[in-house]
C-alpha cells in the first residue's frame, strides 16, 4: 500500500510506503487527509488509520526546474508506444536527427519507432526519407512525470493530482 505525500500547499511531492507515511504522521510532520476505513494499523492496543494521502505540516521547497530525465522507457511512454512515423506499435526509439550527424539524446530529438521504420530510416533524416512526424517531440509535462510513483496511482489520489495539473 502506498501513500501520496502533498506539500503544505497541497502540491503533490512524491509517493511513499504507508509505513513511511505513518511515521511522518506519528512524528507530527504530516497529517492524514484521506485514509482507508476498513484497514487500521494496530500497534499494541492502539489502532491507527492507514493513510492514503497525507499533507506535510511544513512547506518543503522544491526546485522549480524539475527536469525529467530522458530514458528509453520515458520516450515510449510519452509517445504511448506508437511509432512517430507510421503510428504502429513501437518497441524502439529513433533519433530524428541521427547521432552520426550530431543529433542529441534529448526529448526534442527522440521519438518512439517501430522496428520496420527504424531499419528503413537508418541514419537519414525524416526529410530525406520524405516522411513527416505525426507529432512534434517535446519534453513531457505534468504531475505524472514530475511526481515519482503516481503512474500506478490510487483512484483516491485523482482530486489531489488534478489540482496540480
Amino acid at each position: 500500500m502506498r501513500t501520496l505525500v502533498l506539500n503544505a500547499g497541497y502540491e503533490p511531492l512524491t509517493v511513499v510506503s504507508f509505513k513511511r507515511a505513518l511515521v511522518l504522521v506519528l512524528n507530527d510532520k504530516a497529517s492524514v487527509i484521506e485514509h482507508v476505513e476498513s484497514e487500521p494499523v494496530w500497534a499494541g492496543r492502539v489502532a491507527y488509520e492507514r493513510p492514503v494521502v497525507i499533507l506535510l505540516t511544513r512547506y518543503v521547497r522544491v526546485p522549480s526546474t524539475r527536469r525529467v530525465p530522458v530514458t528509453r522507457r520515458g520516450v515510449l511512454r510519452r509517445d504511448e508506444h506508437r511509432c512517430g512515423y507510421c503510428g504502429k506499435s513501437a518497441a524502439t526509439i529513433d533519433h530524428v536527427l541521427p547521432r552520426s550527424r550530431g543529433g542529441a539524446d534529448s526529448w526534442e530529438n527522440l521519438v518512439a519507432c517501430c522496428l520496420a521504420c527504424n531499419n528503413a530510416k537508418s541514419d537519414r533524416t525524416p526529410q530525406e526519407m520524405g516522411w513527416a512526424l505525426r507529432m512534434t517531440p517535446r519534453p513531457p509535462r505534468g504531475t505524472a512525470w514530475t511526481v515519482r510513483g503516481v503512474e500506478r496511482g490510487d483512484p483516491r489520489w485523482e482530486p489531489y493530482l488534478a489540482l496540480a495539473a
